[in-house]
């Protein structure tokens, strides 16, 4: 069953969105924003690029964006990552190549081997660490920053080339336990906060859970590239770990199984989660993301009761007042739209049983972004002129419009978009 206002708001935003010239961050972006799929041009060509795949949308559109992104050159090595620089410009290339056979070839052939490249820097550095016996920085493996995203990119563009094995490789070294100060720890662990950056409120450091800065895109990584029958030595051991991890750290909500944004040292010495109130269950962070991984996990390791386990996690997490009440956006990464994205989703790879119940809790999802007598050109709007979403991908109306078609649709996306993510 569609959602009729939901596909119309979708439209709204992509013709508010169609002229690069005429938004904020078309051909006169900030550097910064301008190489950021989060932000940028290329987030934004995202949508243009799956509505045209789908037959809704103009191929012009996609390529404006795409053109006006890349009048000046694209950072690489050292200061790019999956959503900055070069990678970002890869993947929203190859999300149009897909559809456009020898469009964009010379430049993806030209992104790829730089990042090949920068994925071999990288990987060297991570190794060299591994072996020194010292943690890592979350920038070295996360879906943002990390590994895991780069991971994201191959499997998903050149899943038989040998950077996919070599970084898969590396995700099973990364769950090896390291000692350090005396204490074992997971191989994930960074003496840092979540911010990647040293903070008072976590001495010692944290182990991250989330899917964007966290273990979370690790664990996705190597289960989405069992399904797709590529795996390295140690690759199921791996999956374990992560998830034995996962499992010591849930907690029962009374409706359902949830998993804490993170572990700091002093909950870890104590065996106990220090107490807190609900936090919204978002793809970033939190229960959404990580029921997700979790079901990948389960179906890559044939384990059907893990897999209900992951789902009826998601349900009560879609279900559930509180956590509901801490969500406050509409967006792709913490908000209802991305709630509804991932259910879909989720309810595409589920059970028949929990799939009707995911199925069922997508449409008061949908309502909330886009209610019953509203005007999609309103809604749209607000989000576009909201300082902290705005036009762009990660947070705003480009990444609220794509998040919304799959589940109001009731089709799978058309393009690879979200395969960034990691739920795909």
């Amino acid at each position: 069953m569609t959602h009729p206002l939901a596909v119309k708001t979708v439209d709204a935003v992509a013709d508010l969105l169609a002229d690069p010239a005429t938004t904020p961050l078309g051909s006169e972006a900030p550097s910064s924003y301008r190489q950021h799929l989060a932000y940028g041009p290329t987030g934004i060509a995202l949508l243009h690029i799956e509505r045209a795949a789908a037959g809704a949308g103009s191929w012009q559109r996609a390529h404006d964006w795409l053109a006006a992104a890349t009048q000046q050159p694209f950072t690489s090595g050292p200061d790019s990552h999956p959503f900055y620089g070069a990678p970002a410009l890869a993947h929203a290339l190859a999300c149009a190549a897909e559809h456009l056979p020898g469009a964009y070839q010379r430049a993806r052939e030209t992104l790829d081997q730089q990042m090949s490249a920068d994925v071999l820097r990288r990987l060297t550095a991570a190794h060299r660490r591994i072996d020194a016996g010292r943690l890592p920085e979350l920038a070295e493996f996360d879906t943002i920053r990390g590994l895991a995203g780069y991971g994201a990119y191959f499997l998903g563009h050149d899943p038989t080339g040998t950077d996919v094995r070599a970084i898969l490789d590396y995700c099973v070294r990364l769950t090896e336990p390291i000692t350090h100060e005396g204490e074992v720890l997971p191989g994930w662990w960074t003496q840092t906060g979540p911010s990647g950056r040293p903070d008072n409120r976590f001495p010692g450091g944290h182990a991250n859970s989330g899917m964007a800065h966290g273990v979370g895109g690790v664990i996705a990584l190597l289960a989405l590239a069992t399904r797709r029958g590529i795996t390295v030595g140690g690759h199921r051991e791996a999956l374990i770990t992560i998830l034995a991890w996962l499992d010591r750290w849930q907690a029962e909500t009374g409706l359902g199984l949830s998993w804490p944004y993170w572990v700091t040292r002093d909950e870890l010495r104590t065996g106990r989660l220090a107490p807190s109130a609900p936090r919204r269950p978002s793809w970033c962070y939190g229960t959404v993301g990580i029921a997700r991984a979790r079901q990948l996990a389960a179906l890559a390791l044939g384990n059907a009761d893990r897999q209900v386990e992951a789902e009826t996690a998601l349900v009560a997490a879609l279900t559930d007042s509180a956590q509901l009440k801490a969500t406050t956006d509409n967006g792709l990464c913490h908000g209802f739209a991305g709630l509804a994205h991932v259910a879909a989703r989720t309810a595409d790879d589920a059970q028949p049983s929990t799939a009707e119940q995911l199925r069922a809790a997508i449409l008061p999802l949908l309502n909330t972004v886009c209610p019953p007598g509203t005007v999609p050109e309103d809604v749209t709007s607000a989000v576009i002129q909201d300082e902290e979403a705005g036009p762009g991908f990660l947070n705003g109306a480009a990444g609220m419009a794509l998040a919304l078609l799959a589940p109001a649709t009731t089709t799978p996306p058309a393009s690879a978009w979200d395969t960034c993510l990691l739920i795909a």
